[in-house]
């Protein structure tokens, strides 16, 4: 059970936040429509894969951060590694796979927002994610874990990311958990069974919209949150899009509207402003603060073509929330 971890920590200690899972190229139509089916225009190749974003979003805002994953020997492994490297994060648990390529996901957008996908992950060097001598070198060095439900497609990688939850807790380390998943994930027992693991052990939980409900009896919003927060878990904290985001806390509620963006690229918003409020509540802001700073960082991530093309700086983070801040409001 997860406890109340901000009261114990101190603000001014060395932190080292960590994460595992698949890092992709993301190749992207420049024309809304159903599928792949004909020719098309794309664009691409954009570095990609949820836990990298995240990653790469700690980076940019100056955090001491590390990546476990695996890439190809290839142009897209590289591309990868080179801008996660260039950002400030610690790329020497990115394994460099014989034999696989490195993971793609071709998207293109419907009229109606929702996207279509063609993934390579299963097949692809992502497969060979694991806790090799380098990544375990680098989870001894983790303050913090974060977990991607996005990344626990097989059971060799909920096997690695179950045992890094596990050390990084043994080490007084704290855990966050992103479920970032399909409802159709939960119908598969081992990988129920690994989410609702992950809850147990969170200290934040950041779900999207109706992923609140996705592992509680209770069937109302008011009902999850107590069942999580009754599990141990410290802060919910709720990513509800256009209409800003929410912190659930046994204390009190927070929220915060949404920044005004215009919409370019919504992929890898979540993960910015996931990567954003940990960084920050981790630094020892409040809570008002890492939700006012996380809203900005999804509204930048989504003003942006292309999936990391969007992490942002404190610098940016403070331009973008200044330039939108009601007159007279409070500094």
């Amino acid at each position: 059970m997860a406890s109340s971890f901000l009261m114990d920590l101190d603000p001014e200690a060395p932190r080292c936040i960590v994460t595992i899972g698949e890092i992709v190229v993301e190749i992207m139509a420049e024309t809304q429509g159903v599928g792949f089916l004909e020719p098309m225009t794309l664009k691409g190749p954009y570095p990609s894969g949820a836990p990298a974003i995240f990653i790469d979003q700690v980076a940019k805002l100056g955090g001491d951060c590390g990546v476990i994953s695996a890439v190809g020997h290839d142009d897209f492994g590289t591309l990868n590694v080179e801008r996660l490297r260039r950002d400030g994060v610690d790329v020497s648990a990115i394994l460099r796979a014989e034999s696989y390529s490195t993971g793609s996901a071709f998207v293109r957008y419907r009229p109606d927002g929702s996207r279509d996908f063609v993934y390579n992950i299963r097949q692809s060097a992502c497969s060979q994610v694991g806790l090799h001598e380098a990544a375990r070198g680098l989870l001894k060095r983790a303050t913090h874990f974060h977990v991607m439900g996005s990344s626990l497609f097989s059971f060799p990688i909920i096997d690695a990311v179950t045992t890094a939850v596990h050390q990084v807790k043994a080490q007084g380390g704290t855990i966050s958990f992103d479920p970032n998943i399909r409802k159709e994930m939960l119908d598969i027992p081992d990988m129920r069974a690994a989410l609702e693991l992950m809850l147990q052990e969170c200290d934040i939980f950041l779900p999207s919209g109706p992923e609140l409900l996705l592992f509680c009896t209770g069937t109302t919003q008011e009902e999850a949150i107590r069942e999580i927060l009754d599990m141990g878990v410290s802060e919910i904290v709720l990513k509800q899009g256009a209409e800003g985001a929410t912190c659930f806390c046994a204390d009190k509620t927070l929220r915060n509207a949404a920044f005004t963006a215009q919409e370019v690229d919504p992929t890898g918003a979540g993960d910015c402003f996931g990567a954003t409020y940990v960084t920050c509540r981790l630094s020892g802001k409040t809570r008002e603060d890492s939700l006012r700073y996380a809203c900005a960082s999804g509204a930048r991530a989504v003003s942006v073509f292309g999936p990391m093309e969007g992490t942002s700086s404190f610098a940016e983070l403070d331009q973008l929330i200044a330039a939108q801040k009601p007159a007279g409001a409070a500094s």
